[in-house]
């Protein structure tokens, strides 16, 4: 009986060796990930008021954006806080307040899980001086609590397009008063894990 055993185990042991593979498969494709990168514009409707009074005249925007950005290889939440502090009006509405700006990358590639969580929490700034002085103070709507004066909408989608960095993700944040636009750009990137 122990001879037996002995031989069928001398039988199944070079039968296992023989199937496994030896080291890494070779010709495996590499798994691909996709990191984000968030950019920023800012506009103004045709009929907001600064452009209606204050073509030429200069300003400075600042503005509070909450991100999540979570997966298992990187993890990030936090309030961006980008400001633009030398802003001049354009004479048209074409052209924005604010030329599409980098705000945020992230530097480790990762598992695909969706587009971060981006929402535009306040809008400030302030355009011209003396009796023509434009304020903007916009702020989202909270439970509770009275609706702002200058109310500042979330989240409002765009279509998804292409441009030289590549396909994004787009989503407005819009004053009602002051009638400024924030364009966030989502780009998802490519990469290996």
């Amino acid at each position: 009986m122990r001879f037996r055993t002995f031989f069928l185990l001398l039988a199944i042991v070079p039968l296992t060796f023989a199937l496994a593979p030896v080291g890494p498969v070779l010709g495996a494709a590499a798994e691909m990930g996709v990191r984000h990168r968030i950019d920023v514009m800012v506009s103004a409707e045709p009929d907001a008021p600064v452009l209606a009074r204050l073509k030429g005249a200069k300003g400075e925007l600042s503005f509070t954006v909450r991100l999540s950005a979570n997966s298992k290889e990187s993890k990030f939440f936090g309030m961006l806080r980008p400001s633009f502090p030398d802003i001049v009006v354009p004479d048209g509405p074409g052209k924005p307040l604010v030329q599409q700006t980098k705000l945020w990358e992230e530097d480790v590639c990762h598992q695909r899980r969706g587009l971060p969580k981006v929402t535009v929490t306040q809008l400030g700034g302030h355009f011209a001086q003396g009796e023509g002085r434009i304020e903007i103070s916009a702020i989202n709507r909270h439970i509770g609590v009275l609706v702002p004066p200058d109310e500042l909408t979330p989240g409002i989608k765009l279509d998804q397009g292409s441009d030289s960095f590549g396909l994004f993700y787009a989503f407005r944040a819009q004053s009602r008063n002051s009638r400024l636009n924030v364009d966030l750009k989502i780009y998802p990137i490519d990469c290996f894990l």
